[in-house]
């Protein structure tokens, strides 16, 4: 994103978060932070830190260093580029407003309904969108009454899917294809959160779409599909989406008839709304050839050059900087 962004209408600060939760003034350096196999990017601490507006009347933004404090200038909308726990799931959207900043995306609780996939997943079987069963369990549930938890689980068949409940970008999700393999995939997802869903494994193509918000009231956009093909792989987990690990295809625009491309719009569009319809979503389907379940709404979905939600909306003929353009005026506008 610092690489496709507006330069000649925006000036960007970036601002990095480290590990303990400092915010400093990062290096504005697409390089730094490409995402490669063999290196990760991470936020080291340099010695600076950010100094946030000292009240709702002011939006200046200001750095400490070794030099002393100075001012970076008076800020119109924070971006937060940001996945998972602490950054997706509504602590920093609600930091921005008691700040009354302007921002990116979804709002608080949207935020926190779409990092919580439990909470996503009813809110949406109530609206009448179609989700895949699950069963949602905690670590109390199991020692308290292990068998009838078991025989839940179970119940959902196999192949079934172990996942955290607040955790982004497949971090912490298994595949059980055998009962055996179920303990160490708990291990595994009760690693990342406190509360872990199993899903019923679906078989069918997994699509996706973009959705924005709409102008001005009008109705959600969205782009047209793409298609994960997984050809070498149990699932699409992390080192596929963002670091191009191998037995993945990406398929923009995926190969679907008229009247099924518009029935998934028309529920990516419902889904989108169900959970509050701010800023923008990627939508995750699994497709049997007759009914499209909804699996996950991304409040804040991958932007690297790989990603789906950026490519679907290059597909459906906009731009990447337009996009991210598009996200902004959608935060100043609200």
């Amino acid at each position: 994103m610092l690489r496709a962004i507006d330069r000649e209408r925006f000036d960007v600060i970036p601002v990095g978060i480290t590990r303990d939760g400092a915010f400093i003034l990062e290096d504005d350096d697409p390089d730094k932070f490409a995402l490669r196999a063999e290196h990760l990017p991470e936020v080291v601490d340099n010695g600076t830190r950010i100094i946030w507006p000292d009240s709702a009347l002011s939006r200046e933004l200001k750095v400490s260093d070794a030099s002393g404090v100075r001012s970076l200038g008076e800020i119109d909308v924070v971006f937060p580029i940001l996945h998972g726990r602490f950054g997706e799931d509504g602590t920093v959207q609600g930091f921005l407003e008691l700040l009354d900043l302007p921002y990116v995306g979804a709002g608080l609780l949207m935020s926190a309904i779409g990092m919580d996939k439990h909470t996503t997943k009813s809110i949406l079987r109530s609206a009448g969108v179609p989700v895949v069963p699950w069963v949602t369990v905690t670590r109390r549930d199991l020692d308290r009454d292990r068998d009838l938890w078991e025989r839940r689980i179970r119940a959902l068949g196999l192949p079934a899917f172990v996942k955290p409940a607040r955790a982004g970008s497949s971090v912490g999700v298994s595949k059980v294809s055998d009962w055996s393999e179920l303990d160490a995939a708990l291990d595994v997802a009760f690693a990342e959160d406190r509360t872990v869903l199993v899903e019923q494994g679906v078989v069918g193509r997994e699509v996706e779409c973009g959705v924005l918000q709409g102008r001005d009231g009008g109705a959600p956009r969205v782009s047209v599909a793409g298609e994960i093909v997984i050809t070498g792989r149990d699932f699409y987990d992390f080192e596929a989406k963002y670091l191009g690990a191998p037995g993945i295809d990406l398929v923009c625009p995926a190969e679907l008839l008229p009247g099924e491309l518009a029935e998934m719009q028309r529920v990516a569009a419902r889904a989108f709304e169900a959970v509050g319809g701010e800023g923008l979503s990627r939508v995750d389907f699994f497709y049997t050839g007759t009914e499209f379940f909804v699996n996950e709404v991304n409040t804040m979905p991958g932007f690297t050059p790989i990603s789906m939600f950026p490519t679907c909306w290059i597909a459906s003929g906009m731009s990447y900087p337009e996009l991210i353009t598009e996200l902004i005026d959608l935060a100043l506008a609200r």
